[in-house]
C-alpha cells in the first residue's frame, strides 16, 4: 500500500470540529486517491456536510458569519493535506484556484438567473478557451439542459437543479470535485442517472471526485473506497465492493 502514498490528493489527518461545545467531526482521517472516486457515507447528522465543509475551507466562511453575529463558536483543529500542500488555514477562495471545488448539498443554483447564466457562473476561473471546451462537455454530459438554457434555474425539476449544480462546478476547472449529498431527495431514476454521469465525469476527465451522500445503494457500484461515518467518526472503511458485501452496511444502508 505503501507506494500508492504519493497517488493521495487529499489527506485528512485527526480532524476535529467543534460547534460551540458539540463535536460534530471527531478525529477523522482518511485518503483520497488521485483520479478516483472516493464515497462518505452516513444517515443525516453523522457529520458529512461539516467534513466537506472543512475541507473546501467554506467552514471559514461560516466561523467568520457566526463570529460577527456573535453565533456558535466554531473551531477546528487537524491537518488537511491537498496535492502534498498544508491547507488547513487557507482561504476557500484560494483553495477553489488550486482546483478544490465544492457542489454544496442542496444544490444551491441562482434560481432567477437563466441555466446558461448559472453555468456561466461557474467559469469565473476558467480561460475563455476552457470555459467553451467545459460547457460543450456539460451539455453533452447532461443533453436536457440544451433546451433549458434560457429557463430560469428555479424553475428547473430537482434533478435538473443537481445537473445544473454538476455543471456549473465543472465550469470550475476543479482538479478535485466535491459533491455534498447529490442525490437528496431525487427520484430513484435520476440518482441512477446522476451516478452514472459522476461516473463519467471522473473516467472521461480524469477528475477525482469526494462525494458525501446518505442513500448509498445508487453509488457504491462507482466508488473506488469509501468511509462510513457515525456521530462524527469513522466507524468503517474499505473498497466498494468490501462495503457492500458488509452486512452492518447493509442493514444500515439498504435496509438488507
Amino acid at each position: 500500500m505503501s507506494s500508492n502514498n504519493t497517488q493521495n490528493i487529499l489527506e485528512v489527518r485527526d480532524l476535529l470540529v467543534y460547534y460551540e461545545n458539540a463535536i460534530a467531526i471527531n478525529n477523522v482521517s482518511l485518503k483520497c486517491r488521485k483520479g478516483k472516486i472516493t464515497g462518505i457515507f452516513g444517515a443525516n447528522s453523522a457529520g458529512k456536510s461539516t467534513l466537506m465543509h472543512t475541507i473546501s475551507g467554506l467552514i471559514m466562511d461560516m466561523r467568520d458569519k457566526e463570529k460577527k453575529k456573535g453565533g456558535e463558536r466554531i473551531t477546528w483543529f487537524g491537518e488537511i493535506n491537498y496535492n502534498g500542500e498544508n491547507i488547513t488555514n487557507m482561504k476557500p477562495s484560494d483553495r477553489a484556484r488550486k482546483g478544490l471545488i465544492l457542489s454544496p448539498e442542496r444544490r444551491q443554483v441562482f434560481p432567477e438567473s437563466s441555466t446558461m447564466e448559472n453555468i456561466k457562473i461557474g467559469g469565473y476561473l476558467a480561460t475563455r478557451e476552457q470555459a467553451k471546451k467545459t460547457m460543450d462537455y456539460v451539455f453533452k454530459l447532461f443533453p436536457e439542459l440544451i433546451n433549458l438554457k434560457h429557463r430560469e434555474a428555479g424553475f428547473l425539476s430537482g434533478g435538473e437543479q443537481q445537473m445544473l449544480a454538476i455543471g456549473r462546478a465543472l465550469m470550475a476547472q476543479p482538479k478535485l470535485l466535491l459533491l455534498d449529498e447529490p442525490l437528496l431527495g431525487l427520484a430513484p431514476s435520476i440518482e441512477t442517472r446522476l451516478a452514472q454521469a459522476i461516473k463519467a465525469i471522473n473516467t472521461e476527465t480524469g477528475v477525482t471526485v469526494v462525494l458525501s451522500e446518505q442513500y448509498a445503494r445508487p453509488v457504491f457500484p462507482i466508488i473506488d473506497y469509501g468511509y462510513v461515518l457515525e456521530n462524527g467518526s469513522i466507524v468503517l472503511e474499505g473498497s466498494g465492493e468490501e462495503l457492500m458485501n458488509n452486512p452492518d452496511v447493509l442493514g444500515a444502508y439498504f435496509g438488507m
